[in-house]
């Protein structure tokens, strides 16, 4: 028997009891699927599965609707499919009615009140749907898609406000800013990234046993930099959260981490070098096997090493 998609609810309070996290991977096409899902079928990891509007706007909902679906058929893992990122309630109700199990509604560009009403307001529809909803408190810097905020305008999340927010709104978990960041320029060069335990712990003392999400928390691992300047790309400088700072997270009141940007490099990089050895090769399978091949070790790795859910499924 084939299992379904379902919530990350039960695979939250495992995480958070077990001192571990699930990956929460951004997917745009098969091979991207199949790299992401084969490594967790192997590590038997549970996995998160997040579309951007971006991704939906690209590959179409259905498209992806039918590849997750194979990839269940495929891997009989336990699958959570998120939305990454929604913005608007009808996008959030568009994805809750066309199969998701879980979004997030980021009200954080939004003053404070506004934030809680319009999350408010995909909670109650979700619930109702048993559809789980992700908020966010706090502004990550950086770019993904269409998200853009400045440095300037980032700001850490404020402890005093969690509990606040997550008792008028009612989500189940909670997206929270500690010095991650969007996208593979992350820190200026020469810069040591820091996470604020600080403030997650006193997150963690205001909200005992409540799921926290990290986004923005590729480490931008320097072997696909350099593989993408080595064969024709310009990336000086591409800095992101170093791993055993993640594992930290991992071990605390983070039960999600959301890894994109590393997923990309690991293709891109496998891909530029497939093109400057093979300049003649022109067959799409050539070098997306091998591009598929690096999504695939790049996931075990951070399942393995950052994560630490392999064998939780």
């Amino acid at each position: 028997m084939n299992m379904a998609l379902v919530t990350s609810t039960e695979m939250f309070k495992k995480a958070y009891e077990g001192g571990y996290a699930i990956g929460a991977f951004n997917v745009n096409n098969m091979e991207i699927i199949q790299g992401i899902t084969e490594a967790a079928k192997e590590v038997q990891s549970p996995l998160i599965l997040q579309v951007s509007s971006g991704a939906r706007k690209y590959a179409s909902h259905t498209y992806l609707m039918k590849l997750i679906e194979a990839a269940i058929i495929e891997t009989d893992l336990p699958i959570c499919l998120h939305l990454d990122h929604g913005d608007t309630f009808e996008l959030c109700k568009s994805c809750i009615d066309g199969g998701f199990t879980s979004v997030m509604i980021d009200g954080s560009h939004h003053p404070y009140k506004e934030n809680i009403e319009l999350t408010r307001k995909v909670v109650e529809y979700a619930h109702k749907h048993g559809v789980v909803v992700e908020g966010e408190l706090g502004r990550l810097a950086g770019i993904e898609d269409a998200v853009n905020v400045s440095a300037e305008d980032a700001s850490y999340t404020r402890p005093d406000e969690v509990l606040d927010f997550v008792t008028r709104t009612g989500v189940d978990s909670l997206a929270i800013a500690i010095g991650t960041s969007h996208g593979a320029y992350k820190f200026k060069p020469g810069t040591k990234p820091q996470l604020r335990f600080d403030i997650l712990e006193e997150i963690q003392a205001r909200l005992p046993g409540f799921p926290i999400v990290l986004h923005g928390a590729s480490s931008v691992i320097q072997e696909f930099v350099t593989m993408i300047n080595t064969h024709g790309g310009n990336m000086p400088g591409a800095v992101g959260i170093p791993e055993d700072m993640l594992r930290k997270a991992a071990s605390m009141a983070v039960c999600k981490i959301n890894i994109d940007s590393d997923l990309r490099l690991a293709m891109t990089g496998t891909i530029r070098k497939y093109f400057v050895e093979h300049p003649d090769h022109f067959d799409p399978r050539q070098y997306l096997k091998p591009a598929r091949e690096a999504i695939k070790q790049m996931v075990k790795h951070k399942i393995v090493n950052v994560l630490g859910s392999d064998g939780k499924a």
